[in-house]
């Protein structure tokens, strides 16, 4: 498979932030199979302290992530993660962030993915 950055299809990505797109590369998320996917995420997003239950293994491709592992949202607490930064997090550890610019970030490892709140009052999609 080869695509260029236009050629990727862009989808609504409701359970990470308002406003927030995902491209889906390699899949699908919810099967037991390698995954790659990108999320844009616009300026000034707050994602709210949450685990995954897979490795999430991040590269920062444009802009600048702010992230931190954690239960409790702490901005403060963050690492700028400019362009060209990684960060790899093992399965069921509390991690949050923030932007201040529109970023993309492209996460890749073995599904099932998923995101679980902390607390379930964060979960934008219940917003």
């Amino acid at each position: 498979m080869m695509a260029t950055p236009d050629q990727l299809k862009w989808a609504d990505a409701p359970a990470v932030a308002p406003g927030v797109k995902i491209a889906v590369i390699e899949g699908p998320l919810n099967q037991a199979v390698p995954f790659t996917f990108r999320l844009r995420i616009p300026a000034n997003s707050k994602i709210a302290p949450h685990t995954h239950p897979a490795f999430e293994r991040v590269t920062v491709l444009s802009g600048t992530f702010h992230f931190a592992h954690g239960d409790v949202y702490d901005p403060a607490k963050t690492t700028a993660l400019a362009t060209g930064s990684v960060a790899i997090m093992p399965p069921g550890t509390p991690m949050f962030g923030f932007t201040k610019e529109e970023s993309v970030i492209q996460l890749h490892g073995m599904g099932p993915w998923g995101l679980t709140y902390l607390n379930p009052a964060d979960d934008p999609r219940k917003k």
